[in-house]
């Protein structure tokens, strides 16, 4: 019967995603689900992209370990989350892009993109991937099918209905995703299991102190959820891009405190999940197994069956969110600038300043300013797409393939990426050894390389493009030097990593010339529209 019902879920999945199909008619369609997004739909979809395997199955486990305080990694991501809505994402809302790292250029100008953008998809893969494997995990038990076939087809169908309608589908899934967590875990689960160890009163007054204390684990490992996921949370592609999504800065800010809340809540179900099991299926040597492990000693076949599907939506929507984000900054921030070239293009004298105009028009719209009120000056600042070459009459240099190439098929080429992106984290989830360590590496690199920069641009005007590349470099440097030396899970490397980039932010921005005005002017138009 809990198989059954798993097996409805998926074809329920596959189905949304042929829905959001007909939905996706372009690429704002299929990126950003045309940025139309009302409250209930972008709250169910924020809260379902950040609570995956890590929230749910780790969240479980680490209240068995840890007792309530091993809330605070979902925790965290709450009040990342929260963060991210109050203070930051009505202005992020405004810019009308598509990824954190075309802020970072539309901001500073050209320089940063690259590097950003290959930080940006390793984590998206990562996070992706470690998905991946926690929902195969639930594939084999329930299946009794091996690794390979387990992420070979859980994997399959998140790529299947991503693939078909992109953020529509994804948004679609998520909703029913989100409807179906908050069943499983909140009115099912919770109080099942709860009843089964006797009651919370029972729970807590049976439990050592430090299991029952919301701060046990001690401070510095509570700091260090909350440099690493909260910080991560205010920077990370993925939950950036479902931003994107708001039709209304109103809908960003109250939508995702909303959102905040709701994984508030969710920690401390979790939590309260893993203690109760201590009592149902004590002696679990492996924290990841207790979840499924108290869904089969508590819950009837049909109940266990909705549970589980409740876990599987907690990761497969993190998963699909995640390569969504991979596979969108890969093709505009990494591959799309790598191919674009300059065309130089003859034109008369007499309407030299003509072409300019057009030319600058053309890349402010593929720096994704649809609304046609950017200015040649500044488009051509950013990008450096016009340069007086010969004599003889005027020529200029027109940037043909912009800065988010116009293919004509832009939908189909998303679609292209998604798929490769996909295989790539279908094998890296067959073979990777710890994807715990991968997540970790790839989380620290994000927020000791990104965090500062993506901050400073948003609240320290004297920042530049010089400030950024040192912040990006000596963050991610030292990052990957005290991971080497001192372990990958030591604080130090999430401390010093963001000591090393705040400096090399601010003392490069200092000593350097500040952004060209014409591009903070171009910024601030977007910011105030």
């Amino acid at each position: 019967m809990d198989s059954l019902v798993v097996i409805i879920y998926l074809a329920a999945m596959v189905g949304f995603g042929i829905w959001g199909r007909y939905k996706a008619k372009n690429q704002d369609d299929f990126l950003v689900a045309g940025r139309r997004l009302g409250g209930w739909l972008y709250t169910g979809t924020m809260s379902a992209v950040v609570l995956g395997g890590a929230s749910t199955i780790g969240g479980v486990g680490l209240g068995y370990t840890s007792g309530l305080s091993g809330m605070w990694l979902v925790f965290s991501i709450g009040l990342g989350i929260i963060a991210l809505s109050l203070f930051f994402a009505p202005r992020i809302q405004k810019l009308e892009i598509y990824t954190v790292s075309q802020m970072l250029e539309l901001r500073y100008g050209k320089g940063s993109r690259l590097v950003s953008g290959a930080i940006m998809t390793a984590y998206g893969l990562m996070i992706s991937t470690t998905s991946t494997v926690a929902y195969a995990t639930i594939f084999h038990a329930l299946f009794d099918i091996n690794k390979f076939w387990s992420v070979l087809i859980g994997g399959g169908i998140v790529i299947l209905y991503s693939m078909l309608g992109g953020m529509w589908s994804i948004t679609l899934t998520d909703f029913v995703q989100f409807f179906i967590q908050t069943i499983g875990i909140f009115l099912i689960m919770l109080p099942i299991v709860l009843s089964k160890s006797g009651g919370i009163g029972e729970l807590f007054s049976s439990l050592p102190a430090e299991q029952t204390s919301p701060v046990g684990i001690g401070w510095q490992a509570i700091l260090g959820y909350i440099l690493i996921y909260t910080l991560g949370l205010l920077i990370g592609q993925d939950i950036w891009q479902r931003v994107f999504t708001a039709r209304s800065p109103g809908v960003a800010r109250w939508g995702g405190l909303s959102a905040g809340v709701y994984c508030l809540l969710y920690a401390v179900a979790g939590a309260l999940i893993g203690m109760a099991a201590t009592k149902i299926v004590p002696g679990i040597e492996v924290q990841d197994d207790v979840f499924v492990a108290v869904v089969d000693a508590a819950m009837s076949p049909l109940l266990g069956g909705l549970v589980l599907a409740a876990a599987l939506a907690a990761m497969m929507s993190t998963a699909s969110g995640s390569l969504m984000a991979a596979a969108t900054v890969c093709r505009q921030d990494i591959v799309e600038p790598l191919l674009a070239r300059k065309d130089i293009v003859p034109v008369p004298a007499d309407s030299a300043g003509e072409a300019g105009e057009a030319g600058g028009t053309r890349a402010a719209e593929a720096a994704g300013d649809t609304s046609g009120a950017g200015t040649a000056e500044a488009a051509n600042s950013v990008h450096g797409d016009v340069s007086p070459l010969s004599s003889g009459g005027a020529t200029k240099s027109t940037l043909v393939k912009s800065l988010v190439r116009e293919t004509g098929d832009e939908i189909r080429d998303s679609r292209i990426y998604l798929i490769g992106l996909g295989i790539v984290t279908l094998i890296l989830a067959m073979i990777m050894p710890s994807v715990v360590e991968a997540l970790t590496v790839a989380y620290n690199l994000l927020v000791a390389g990104l965090f500062i920069p993506i901050l400073g641009g948003l609240i320290f005007k004297r920042g530049n493009i010089i400030g950024v590349m040192a912040g990006m470099i000596l963050g991610s440097l030292t990052t990957i030097v005290i991971m080497i030396t001192m372990g990958i899970y030591s604080n130090e490397a999430i401390y010093l990593g963001l000591i090393a980039s705040l400096l090399g932010y601010v003392i490069g921005s200092l000593v350097s010339k500040p952004t060209p005005p014409e591009v903070m002017a171009a910024w601030k138009e977007r910011l105030n529209r």
